[in-house]
């Protein structure tokens, strides 16, 4: 837990998604740092008292500190303008819903949107007309909840759905009495810990990392450069102006070897990811199938001080393989590339407990060949 908790002091946020094609996206980045660990650990951290993660909009949908739940109360305080339009207006929409539904998880604890929609569905039922993923009336009064901070979620259950609550027994009582953090100093803090995570960064990167709006990040900056926290710097082939933490590590050398997910932090920021280490990365996700250039959960695959590789994986967990879908090598990547993404994979597969590792025929990629052949070396 102690290691656990030195990454999230670190990257400051894990974003949540519900792809799991692999593995859930919030778990990849403590395994891109850590390596094999036991993923309980984060349940235990994020649903059981005292919390140290907890859910709210951060980079999307992210666990968070307790602490960094509190410099984020400026967005739910704006909720009209900082939620999309359907959230935002379900206050009018259904405000009679909403007392409902506050007053019920006040009175039942913990309880998942399905489970709530099953209380209402008489009033209220499911229609194709609902918006986004046709979420239901409760659903929808239930994320308006989430985002003006009144629920959030005490925990995930085995479908990966949250369990609201009312947010004053969910974040430790240190916490809640905290006293309010006023916007700007809430968004400065934010940039910091965006700019501790990043080492050096644009104003682009310092603001994309907390999705916040350019200008207050931009004062924020200014504000972290006049207290000696922020340091202008120019870094070779940015156009724009840049900024390193004053507390950045600068490491004689990188010898790092792992394999980062879609949504992990070094990946947010395209531009960045590409004018610093080359790789022009997209995720292909919603691209239909025959357009797809590298695959559908594509992991930039870092070796030493930049990805060399990327690789297409698919957890088969009926079979308990580890599908390599397709496997493209950077350009410049080292002739031990494929070996090196072997022993990765590898190490992967036992941490998903996945026996095998295959790599799907035809081959896609240029990479696949060889590290198919590496694979079926003994390792």
């Amino acid at each position: 837990m102690r290691h656990l908790q030195q990454v999230i002091d670190r990257i400051g946020l894990l974003q949540i998604d519900s792809v799991n094609i692999l593995a859930r996206a919030h778990l990849m980045p403590l395994y891109s740092r850590l390596g094999p660990y036991d993923p309980a650990l984060l349940d235990r951290a994020s649903g059981s008292a005292p919390r140290r993660l907890v859910e709210y909009w951060g980079h999307m949908a992210s666990y968070v500190p307790p602490s960094t739940y509190r410099l984020l109360e400026w967005r739910q305080r704006a909720y009209r303008t900082e939620a999309w339009g359907s959230i935002s207006g379900v206050e009018l929409a259904h405000s009679g819903v909403v007392d409902q539904i506050r007053d019920l998880i006040a009175d039942r604890g913990p309880m998942t949107a399905s489970q709530v929609h099953a209380l209402f569905e008489a009033d209220h039922p499911r229609t194709s007309t609902e918006w986004g993923w046709n979420w239901t009336v409760a659903k929808t009064a239930l994320e308006f909840l989430f985002f003006t901070g009144e629920v959030t979620s005490a925990r995930r259950n085995a479908a990966f759905e949250r369990c609201y609550d009312l947010t004053e027994r969910v974040l430790p009582p240190a916490v809640v009495a905290a006293a309010p953090i006023a916007d700007d100093d809430a968004v400065r803090a934010l940039v910091e810990i965006s700019a501790r995570a990043h080492g050096v960064g644009t104003l682009r990167c310092l603001a994309d990392y907390f999705r916040l709006r350019p200008e207050p990040a931009r004062r924020a900056v200014g504000e972290l450069v006049d207290a000696g926290v922020l340091a202008p710097v120019t870094v070779t082939g940015w156009d724009r102006p840049a900024y390193l933490h004053t507390g950045a590590r600068r490491p004689r050398r990188s010898a790092a070897r792992t394999l980062l997910s879609p949504f992990d932090p070094l990946v947010f920021e395209r531009r960045r990811l590409e004018e610093l280490f080359g790789m022009r990365y997209r995720i292909e996700i919603y691209v239909p199938a025959a357009q797809r250039v590298h695959g559908y959960y594509v992991l930039p695959f870092l070796l030493g001080e930049r990805p060399v590789a990327r690789v297409d994986l698919k957890a088969d967990r009926a079979a308990g393989r580890l599908l390599v879908l397709a496997a493209h090598a950077e350009p410049g990547a080292p002739p031990t590339t494929a070996a090196e993404l072997a022993a990765e994979l590898r190490e992967l597969a036992g941490w998903l407990d996945l026996g095998d590792i295959e790599v799907v025929l035809p081959h896609r990629g240029d990479l696949a060949a060889a590290l198919d052949a590496a694979l079926r070396r003994a390792p």
